[in-house]
């Protein structure tokens, strides 16, 4: 199993989303990240080279570092034309 370590920045955007219902459908959907590479939702990145989870209309961007099974929650936002 992977371990999930979130950015300041990341865990600051996923506090300012004002619905509680939708914070805590992101936080279980990044928890389920742990099981990688069997996830539901997840595409790769290509101008970042990361990965990104869509739950709903908001998008998590994270990255994979495999030789120490950490995943690295780098930003929640809302989708858009600027997202990626």
């Amino acid at each position: 199993m992977y371990k999930i370590e979130w950015q300041p920045k990341a865990f600051r955007q996923l506090n300012k989303v004002r619905e509680r219902k939708t914070r805590v459908m992101i936080f279980n959907a990044v928890d389920k990240l742990q099981n990688w590479p069997d996830c539901r939702n997840v595409k790769a990145v290509q101008s970042t080279g990361g990965y990104r989870l869509r739950v709903g209309n908001w998008r998590i961007l994270f990255d994979v570092k495999t030789a120490l099974e950490i995943i690295e929650i780098e930003e929640v936002k809302k989708r858009n034309e600027r997202t990626y």
